[in-house]
């Protein structure tokens, strides 16, 4: 395995995952801000990372295996720490969604791949812009602010959630004959 950029920025993505949980459960004042600004950090290695491989040429297969594990880790973690924060339906349900598309989606581009049809899935920019609305409502959700921050993370909640709706349906249109065929 070579330790290059890219995948170091992963690996410290990954170790940002315990911190942030910690940092977000801690009773000090402003943690909510502190583990948003982890969440943040963790956000930006990830553009970081990507633009780096691609930039200098630095993709390897142990990074194309990490780097999405470490995205949906942390995503999953801080909706399930969001969800318990808020704890009401109007929340919980386009946090499952989410969740719940980042595995069929997962899955289906392990199955695609399986069959020598990746090309069929691969990141849409309908995916990029789900994800930077995710990141963005789920920074804004963690730091909690009431008013402005709090307003605008549900609102860009949501349209993740649309966009988490659409991206997934648009996945498994693009792999529909593939998977009709193979039933």
């Amino acid at each position: 395995m070579k330790w290059n950029i890219p995948n170091l920025l992963t690996g410290f993505r990954i170790l940002l995952i315990p911190v942030f949980l910690v940092i977000y459960y801690q009773p000090i004042e402003h943690a909510g801000f502190w583990a948003a600004l982890v969440f943040a950090i963790a956000g930006f290695t990830d553009a970081l990372d990507g633009y780096v491989a691609r930039k200098y040429n630095q993709f390897t297969a142990f990074g194309a295996f990490l780097d999405p594990v470490a995205d949906k880790v942390m995503v999953a973690a801080s909706l399930v720490v969001v969800v318990e924060h808020y704890a009401v339906w109007w929340i919980s349900i386009p946090a499952l969604t989410i969740i719940s598309r980042e595995l069929v989606v997962s899955a289906l581009r392990e199955w695609m791949a399986q069959i020598g049809r990746q090309e069929q899935v691969k990141v849409s920019n309908l995916g990029k812009l789900k994800t930077i609305a995710q990141m963005v409502a789920i920074g804004g959700l963690i730091w909690g602010i009431e008013g402005f921050v709090i307003t605008t993370a549900v609102i860009l909640l949501y349209v993740a959630f649309v966009l988490t709706l659409w991206s997934m349906y648009e996945y498994l249109r693009a792999a529909w004959a593939d998977l009709s065929a193979h039933s």
